[in-house]
C-alpha cells in the first residue's frame, strides 16, 4: 500500500486558490480497472483509490502515514512566481 502526499494545485477552471491550502494523502491504484460490458461502467476492486485524506499541514499527513505504516512519497509544491505589473505596462 503506497500513497502520495502533496498540496493540490488550482484547476484551470478557477481563478482563486480555494482548495490549495491543505495537504492531501492519496492512495495509489493497486488493481487494474475493468470495464463492465453490460452497463459500460468502469469498475475496480480497490476501494482505497477512492479515499482522499486532507490535512492542515505536511507534518500531520506524514505523521498519519508513519503511524499507520503507509509507505508514502512526499511531493513538494512549486513556488508561485508573482509578477507585479501595472496597467500602463500593457502599452509600453
Amino acid at each position: 500500500m503506497k500513497a502520495k502526499i502533496y498540496k493540490p494545485t488550482k484547476t484551470a477552471m478557477q481563478s482563486g486558490r480555494f482548495n490549495t491550502k491543505k495537504w492531501v494523502l492519496e492512495f495509489e491504484q493497486k488493481d487494474k480497472r475493468f470495464n463492465n460490458p453490460l452497463i459500460g461502467w468502469i469498475g475496480s476492486t480497490d476501494m482505497r483509490q477512492e479515499l482522499l485524506l486532507r490535512f492542515e499541514n505536511k507534518d500531520e499527513a506524514v505523521n498519519y502515514a508513519k503511524k499507520h505504516g503507509i509507505e508514502y512519497e512526499l511531493i513538494q509544491p512549486n513556488k508561485r512566481k508573482i509578477i507585479i505589473q501595472t496597467y500602463a505596462d500593457n502599452f509600453k
